[in-house]
């Protein structure tokens, strides 16, 4: 974006944004850090490419994604009358970060093809650091380094960065000065040197008491094949041969605990997750595998067509970035074991299954116009595809409760208690005296109409209530009721009874009371009351042999028998429902009950341990 405001009317360059031109060599996305407006856990990747740049980009916003500043490459290129590229360093074959001394000095080191000084970046300033590190002068050979990478590493404690050579040659320097603080020697070789060959990886462990090596001819020093990848925080090492096996060491018991086969073609990357418990590896054969170190077994392996040259986890394990052959983006992939919602280990491939996944295109605005005219047929497809499957919410052996207020259901037990207290003590009194103003009604037209005699409208209301009496039954209740029993799915009147308070929910069940006690040995005359008890009976056996909305359903149930016991005894069908919601509440609560006795023998008997 350019901007014309010079008082010559010239462009000026406002805002851009830019990424690598060639194909990135090795990646990584930056750990948790105390200027998390720098880091923001592992939101930011460094990335280091084949045309020479440095960059930070950022995942969340694009604004924020930079090139760290080699010094004045522009204004050099233009003196020299040259191409930036050529001002700039060497490709970087790799790099290390360590973040416990970001405030004081430089924490990243690299090391560039062909080149045997490695060079320090200060990225709280996003800027090349002003010390070089130089091997001395009678070891000075190129730093090799390796797809798989780490032949420079930082301690942990963020003072020192050690460097590997292709003489065999490693050699420790101070961070904040730049200067050498001596190499690393095994006596029991010929020559003074680390390895007898090229060293092709570094690393330190989390409490900075020893330092691995792997040099080329297969040997692991100090505490370390060819290319290796150490975890700090657990003492891991996993390494890779020609033979394409990777194989975990033990840094603290000096053993190899774990050994993986899966990959065709030459392992290209390895990164541990955060915790420790997956190991995520890339292969020229195109492939992508998880591994998992506990159960010691591959757990997830897809194929991305394009082989992978460099891959990093985010702290956080959500999202994996990959950098891939003769591609000059990075890719990210999302977990979908923590997004989805539902564990999807039983799905992974296994073994030789390897589930193929295609790469995203860059399409111009022609492809992404012909993309988005999909037709519904392929869109549902693509739903359908990606639709995770429901999962039953309940839990074999186990009760889900409604997660009602405790007071809803509370108050349906104990509802007698509360209109007993919230009786008034006295009965409201009549005034001594009448109003001197006769009470109207407030009309649109401005004529005064009183108000009418209460004592007529409560006669009236009694004639209306008799002549009612008698008639069917047809509140929402009942015919909800009566709706669900005949499709057998009582969900909706579940849903209905939860929202109805808990005097409503008593006058719906006191609605189909028969009050009259003279007459209960006529009750095959009140067909409509009866046939809606016993429906309401198999909705209470249905509910608890689902175990659904327990301590709700155990609420009603004593709310309906305190109110229909009577009319239970003294019909025989509505006794024998009886018997069976009896036989079902035993059966459940004889399940849950022995639950509760084993949690409190494991809870007694804890407490009375003496550790």
């Amino acid at each position: 974006m350019w901007i014309f405001d010079t008082t010559d009317g010239d462009a000026r360059l406002l805002r851009f944004r830019s990424g690598h031109s060639a194909p990135p060599l090795c990646i990584r996305m930056l750990e948790v850090s105390n200027f998390d407006r720098f880091y923001g856990n592992g939101r930011y990747i460094l990335s280091a490419g084949q045309d020479r740049a440095f960059r930070l980009f950022s995942i969340i916003q694009e604004q924020q994604s930079r090139e760290l500043s080699q010094r004045h490459v522009t204004k050099r290129a233009k003196k020299l009358r040259t191409r930036e590229e050529e001002i700039k360093l060497k490709p970087v074959i790799t790099f290390d970060f360590a973040e416990i001394r970001e405030r004081d000095w430089c924490n990243v080191v690299t090391c560039h093809m062909d080149t045997p000084q490695a060079y320090v970046w200060r990225l709280q300033n996003f800027v090349i650091g002003e010390h070089i590190l130089s091997p001395s002068a009678d070891i000075q050979t190129p730093i090799k380094a390796y797809s798989l990478k780490r032949a420079c590493a930082i301690s942990a404690c963020g003072n020192f960065a050690i460097l590997g050579t292709n003489g065999g040659w490693i050699e420790r320097f101070n961070l904040q000065s730049g200067i050498s603080r001596g190499t690393y020697v095994d006596i029991s070789e010929s020559r003074q040197y680390a390895h007898d060959g090229e060293v092709v990886g570094i690393a330190c462990d989390a409490t900075n008491s020893s330092m691995i090596s792997a040099g080329y001819n297969g040997d692991i020093k100090v505490n370390n094949v060819k290319k290796l990848y150490l975890l700090c925080s657990i003492g891991l090492l996993a390494t890779v041969a020609e033979d394409m096996v990777i194989r975990l060491y033990d840094v603290v018991a000096l053993r190899m605990v774990r050994k993986f086969e899966g990959h065709n073609d030459r392992i290209t990357d390895l990164c541990f997750s955060d915790d420790g418990k997956w190991l995520l590896s890339s292969s020229m054969d195109g492939t992508l595998r998880v591994w998992d170190v506990i159960l010691a077994k591959q757990i997830d392996a897809i194929s991305v067509g394009i082989p992978i040259t460099a891959l990093s986890l985010s702290p956080l394990m959500d999202v994996l970035v990959t950098s891939h052959v003769d591609q000059n983006g990075i890719y990210l992939w999302v977990n979908q074991a923590m997004f989805s919602g539902v564990s999807k280990m039983d799905s992974y491939a296994l073994g030789s299954q390897v589930r193929s996944v295609e790469m995203p295109t860059v399409a111009s605005n022609g492809g992404a116009n012909k993309e988005e005219t999909l037709s519904a047929e392929n869109v549902d497809a693509i739903h359908n595809a990606y639709t995770i499957p429901q999962l039953d919410k309940q839990m074999p052996n186990l009760i889900t409760l409604s997660l009602l207020p405790r007071s809803q259901w509370q108050s349906l037990t104990n509802l007698d208690i509360i209109k007993v207290r919230n009786k008034p003590i006295e009965p409201p009194k009549k005034p001594e005296k009448a109003p001197f103003f006769l009470p109207s009604v407030p009309t649109l037209s401005g004529q005064i109409l009183f108000e009418p005699n209460s004592e007529g409208t409560a006669g009236k209301d009694k004639e209306n209530m008799k002549n009612k009496k008698g008639m069917p039954l047809s509140s929402h209740f009942i015919l909800l009721l009566n709706s669900c029993a005949e499709t057998k799915n009582f969900s909706a009147f579940t849903d209905y009874i939860k929202g109805l308070s808990p005097s409503d929910l008593d006058l719906e069940l006191r609605i189909l009371q028969i009050v009259d006690e003279d007459n209960l040995e006529k009750l095959d005359q009140r067909q409509p009351e009866l046939q809606s008890i016993g429906i309401l009976l198999d909705y209470l056996i249905h509910e608890l042999s689902s175990r659904n909305n327990f301590e709700l359903i155990q609420a009603v149930i004593k709310l309906f028998l305190k109110i229909h016991g009577e009319t239970l005894r003294h019909h025989s069908l509505l006794q024998e429902k009886a018997k069976r919601l009896l036989e079902v509440q035993s059966t459940v609560w004889q399940r849950i009950d022995k639950m509760f006795q084993s949690a409190r023998c494991m809870v007694t008997f804890l407490s009375n341990s003496q550790f």
